[in-house]
């Protein structure tokens, strides 16, 4: 998407952090460089909104670092629902998390709520290549 890995791993915080191909962000200008990037693409984003303090969010990251290290022709991003208000409100009605958003030049085309690996990899399946 443009970004070296040197930017990528920028300590400042300028860049978003990418560990195993899931991009955390931290910031409302990273999310939507991360967003335009993958609008100018057929590539499918999950939008994978967490919170430290959820239990089933701790559950699922190491299987979506882990899907995330299979699937390199998917994008994945990180939100802190706590971090990163603005975006969220971007996406109506996230208020339960693990919740993933499934998008694709720039449009929602689906979404999975809660912490369902088995669900999650279907979706991603069902998405990546239509």
């Amino acid at each position: 998407m443009g970004a070296n890995m040197s930017e990528l791993e920028n300590p400042h915080g300028f860049s978003p952090v990418k560990t195993n191909q899931l991009m955390e962000c931290h910031s409302k200008n990273q999310w939507k460089a991360q967003f335009d990037a993958n609008k100018e693409t057929n590539k499918l984003a999950v939008v994978y909104f967490t919170a430290t303090w959820c239990g089933p969010c701790k559950f699922l990251e190491p299987y979506i670092k882990e899907i995330a290290a299979k699937y390199l022709d998917v994008s994945f991003v990180k939100i802190d629902v706590d971090k990163l208000a603005a975006v969220v409100k971007e996406f109506e009605l996230i208020d339960v998390v693990p919740t993933m958003v499934f998008v694709k030049k720039g449009k929602e085309i689906d979404r999975l709520v809660g912490a369902k690996k088995e669900e999650l990899q279907m979706k991603i399946e069902q998405h990546r290549n239509y």
